[in-house]
This record gives structure tokens, sequence and C-alpha cells, in this order.
């Protein structure tokens, strides 16, 4: 019992952003484009943090990473996946241009987040 209560005093607080959605609208509305709605949550479901955080070259902060669609479209960041091989490539744009017009980029949700493209 004891040690139970040990584990539950040391165990790490959940990450807001581990089960929602990130929001990327640093140009997605100037190029006409709806902003990316990224289900960070369904991604991390499947794949440890180093998949995209170290070998995609993801930043850990959101916000801090600078995207192209021709960084994708050259196999950087998300294209790394999303390449029609592994995952659809860019040209189906509407699968990740998912967000309402006039969102703010940042972090959406957490736990009981209602997936993609829901905000």
């Amino acid at each position: 019992m004891i040690v139970l209560a040990l584990l539950m005093l040391f165990a790490p607080l959940p990450a807001t952003a581990e089960y929602g959605d990130v929001v990327f609208n640093k140009r997605a509305e100037k190029a006409g484009m709806r902003p990316v709605i990224f289900p960070h949550w369904f991604h991390r479901i499947r794949f440890r943090c180093r998949v995209c955080h170290t070998e995609a070259g993801f930043e850990m902060r959101a916000g801090s990473n600078d995207i192209l669609m021709s960084d994708i479209i050259e196999g950087r960041f998300c294209g790394m996946c999303h390449n029609n091989k592994i995952a659809w490539g860019p040209q189906n744009c509407h699968l990740c241009h998912s967000g309402l017009p006039g969102l703010e980029s940042g972090i959406r949700g957490g736990p009981t987040t209602g997936g993609p493209g829901r905000w």
C-alpha cells in the first residue's frame, strides 16, 4: 500500500498536448487555405515522441516549428511519413487543412478532445 502511494505521488502529470490537437495557422489562411489541425493524440498513441520530435525534426514546443509546404513535399517534417507510401501525401489538402477559419495557432483540447477538425 505504501509503495502504491509513493508511485502515485511521483507519477508524472499528463501533458496537455499528449491527447490534444495542434492548430497551425501561421501561414495557412494568408495563403487561402484553412488552418491545419494536427491530431497529436492520434499520432501519439501510435508512435513514440522521438519519431516526430527527433527523426522528423519537430521542436517540442508548439509554435516553434517553421513548416512550409515545400518542406513537406520534399519529405521533411510531416512529409517524412505523409508521402503516399506510409500515409497519404500532401496533395490531399483537405485532410490536414480542416480547421475552421479564424482559428489561432496553438494546442486545443486535452484528454477529452473530440478529434481532428472539431475546433
